[in-house]
């Protein structure tokens, strides 16, 4: 990849938008509608929030586990693998609509019964760069998902010429993940979430939160941060009462999306609350090397004297094993995480 950051123009944004809940045909078709309506706005690259196919599960976070599993069982067949008619259709509306995105999804390993909490990274060409694994399910999360591995910690070169990555949540707090990120030359990252201040406890914090954590890598990784959260709509709150019962652990609304410069400026945002809109803003990628005059986590301020850092992204998943041996998968990094 290159050492230096491009330097065009790019219009970009945050989805700010919920799913239509746990019916992944019709929230395909929704995906399908945002990024037409992306590319009749000029807009280039689109953000979508966490596992917006099929929604997050927010009752992990308001039902007994044991009550739990009639839904998870529901969860599973409304995830989406990537090689799925559904991924292929919105790689074609990418292709259509000359819109990169990147897209969380509740994946379903191909043939299996697995589940991750991913980000798939679509060209504006229609291509599929690769897709991200969240490494830690949080909290309950850990009910529905597996664990991911280095192997998809990576950044993804756009047929625009800038590295893209992502993370979900609060892999965030992670910050080995992120400085793989940083030291793989990312540009622009696509940050997906949930709407956390909607959740019982959470309401005065979340969004301070979700605030400290992107401005601190856009500064920490000299990076644009684009930052997509899915408020809760009544489709969600219907879905749980109907299937698991009445509760009062999360409520309507919520979400935080915006777009944030390198310097923590707001480029578009921050937007919260039940409308759905796009956060729209102009990126100027020329700007990062004016900031990495003043730290360059990729560079002088990693101190690589002082501060070891490795990342081992070697494949852990079967699928993943398979996607390499076929010559379809990503190249496989040495466990120091650099290049063979």
């Amino acid at each position: 990849m290159p050492v230096n950051a491009p330097t065009q123009k790019i219009k970009v944004a945050a989805v700010h938008a919920a799913p239509v809940f746990m019916n992944k045909k019709a929230t395909t078709e929704k995906v399908i509608k945002l990024i037409e309506q992306a590319g009749k706005e000029k807009i280039e690259l689109l953000v979508f929030p966490e596992t917006f196919v099929p929604g997050y599960p927010y009752w992990i976070e308001c039902y007994p586990p044991i009550k739990q599993a009639p839904a998870l069982s529901q969860y599973a067949n409304e995830s989406v693998a990537v090689d799925s008619d559904e991924i292929k259709h919105i790689q074609a509306a990418c292709r259509s609509a000359s819109v990169t995105i990147n897209l969380g999804i509740s994946e379903r390993i191909a043939g299996g019964f697995t589940l991750f909490n991913s980000q798939v990274t679509i060209d504006s060409d229609g291509i599929l760069l690769g897709v991200h694994r969240k490494l830690q399910p949080t909290y309950a999360e850990r009910f529905v998902w597996g664990q991911g591995d280095g192997h998809t910690l990576r950044n993804f070169q756009t047929a625009a010429g800038y590295n893209l990555g992502g993370l979900a949540c609060w892999e965030h707090t992670m910050n080995g993940a992120r400085q793989a990120l940083i030291m793989d030359n990312e540009h622009i990252h696509a940050a997906a979430w949930p709407a956390l201040s909607t959740m019982e406890g959470f309401e005065p914090v979340a969004d301070v939160q979700i605030e400290g954590l992107m401005k601190a890598h856009a500064l920490t990784g000299q990076v644009f941060v684009i930052c997509a959260s899915n408020p809760v709509d009544d489709s969600c709150l219907e879905w749980m009462e109907k299937n698991l019962g009445p509760q009062n652990s999360v409520k309507s609304g919520g979400g935080w999306s915006a777009v944030v410069h390198p310097f923590c400026s707001f480029v578009a945002g921050p937007h919260t609350g039940s409308e759905e809109k796009f956060i729209t803003g102009e990126v100027d990628l020329s700007q990062i090397g004016f900031v990495k005059v003043w730290v360059d986590g990729a560079g002088h301020y990693s101190r690589p004297e002082v501060l070891k850092f490795s990342v081992d992204r070697r494949p852990l998943w079967e699928d993943e094993k398979r996607a390499i041996a076929e010559g379809t998968g990503m190249k496989v990094l040495p466990a120091d995480g650099e290049e063979n």
